[in-house]
């Protein structure tokens, strides 16, 4: 499987990263970094790191065949972008690929409250099929820190992307 893990802006990119880790090590793993992120961090196995203007990178490419593609956080200006069909850089245009290939595109949106313009875009985006999932917590889990807030929110994530995952308690489960 290869997922495509965008990072755009900065407010809430520790969770991007934890993301990526999250992924099991029999997915083959292409980050792609907005400039505004400036996350710097060590080459690992089964990653690829692209830069936001390598707008030539394979994952811009329907014919490269990614399988799915979650961008988290995604700023509202990538949002948009999107939304409208603007592929100017790496970032949008690997999702634009998603979205014309039929594939797996997530994005988690970070800044609340969503103005009626972000909404529409959401909105828009649904209905094309791409998921909306913004890093939204649920109390039936029990979390009681921050780790297993984020582990929440990452685990819902890795389901929408079809990766099996136990880093959360599902609804039922009597067990952590």
């Amino acid at each position: 499987m290869k997922i495509v893990v965008g990072i755009s802006g900065a407010s809430g990119a520790a969770l991007g990263i934890k993301t990526l880790r999250a992924l099991p090590d029999t997915v083959q793993k292409h980050l792609i970094i907005s400039d505004h992120a400036k996350i710097v961090f060590d080459k690992e196995e089964n990653l690829t790191i692209h830069g936001n203007d390598e707008i030539w990178a394979s994952v811009a490419s329907g014919s490269y065949g990614a399988d799915a593609m979650i961008i988290t956080p995604c700023s509202m200006n990538t949002l948009a972008k999107i939304a409208c069909g603007i592929a100017d850089n790496l970032i949008t245009r690997a999702a634009a690929v998603m979205i014309k290939e039929r594939r797996t595109l997530v994005l988690a949106p970070r800044e609340i409250p969503f103005s009626p313009i972000a909404l529409e875009n959401m909105h828009k985006l649904s209905m094309m099929g791409v998921i909306i999932a913004p890093p939204v917590l649920a109390y039936y889990g029990e979390q009681s820190t921050l780790e297993e807030m984020e582990n929440f929110m990452i685990g819902k994530w890795l389901d929408l992307l079809g990766i099996d995952n136990d880093l959360y308690k599902r609804w039922g489960d009597n067990h952590a």
